[in-house]
Formats: C-alpha cells, sequence, structure tokens
C-alpha cells in the first residue's frame, strides 16, 4: 500500500482537514501524521491518520519512504510557520523522492502569488484530487 505523508505544524489544522478529506473519500493509503509538536500530531490522529509521529526527526525518516506528501507550502520552507519547520526538515521534504503537494498559505512572511481569496476548504480539495490523480497513474 502507497503511504501518504501528511506534515503540519501549530495546530494541525490543515493537516488534520487533510486527513478527513482523504478518508472521506475512502482512498485507499497509508496515512502517516507528522506534526512538529504534540498538539498538531493529536489533531491529525484525531482525524483518523493511520500511524503519528511528532518531532523533526520523524519528518525527516518519514520524508524518506513516503510516496506521497501533502502539507501546507511551509513544510519546504526553512524556520517557516514561526520557526516550527527547522532546516533539516525543509530539505528532507524537499528532497524526497514523494510526489509533493503544497497547499498555497501566505503567512509568515511568505506569500505565495495568484492564491489570494481562494478559500482553503477548496484548495484542500484540489490537494486531494491531485494525489487521487497522481495514485491512479
Amino acid at each position: 500500500m502507497k503511504k501518504l505523508l501528511v506534515i503540519d505544524a501549530q495546530g494541525g489544522g490543515i493537516g488534520s482537514k487533510v486527513i478527513a478529506e482523504v478518508k472521506k473519500r475512502e482512498i485507499e493509503v497509508e496515512i502517516i501524521g507528522v506534526g512538529t509538536n504534540s498538539i498538531a500530531m493529536e489533531a491529525m490522529l484525531k482525524s483518523g491518520a493511520d500511524h503519528a509521529a511528532t518531532g523533526e526527526n520523524s519528518a525527516v525518516y518519514c520524508s524518506t519512504d513516503a510516496d506521497y506528501i501533502i502539507g501546507p507550502i511551509g513544510i519546504a520552507i526553512a524556520n517557516s510557520m514561526y520557526g516550527e519547520i527547522t532546516e533539516k526538515m525543509a530539505v528532507a521534504v524537499g528532497s524526497s523522492h514523494a510526489k509533493k503537494f503544497f497547499i498555497p498559505v501566505n503567512s509568515c512572511n511568505n506569500c505565495v502569488i495568484g492564491v489570494s481569496g481562494t478559500n482553503l476548504k477548496k484548495l484542500i480539495e484540489e490537494a486531494v484530487d491531485k494525489l487521487t490523480e497522481a495514485m491512479n497513474d
């Protein structure tokens, strides 16, 4: 079975919504939720992640084995999310062989052009659409 790594920080709101959407669509994939902190990890676990872990080493390790990675775009930017994404985490995500789906979030001095005013729910749905398409390739 393919592995989906969902990485999130702070309260885990985006990651938990991604996991809930994947579960709602009954996509056959093993979901690993990695939070930069225990609150984010717990939120993803409550949303239905098959496995969950916390911290830098978990994000780095799981990035090497994932087939797909979904998270806010900040997971690939060192020191984003108010410093919760370490350089090692950003490098691990960026260099992972996994197909990556970044949800554009304009925060922490990072501005993604072309997504202003876009509804977060729609962005999450689109990310899961793209995951489904990639799994069918």
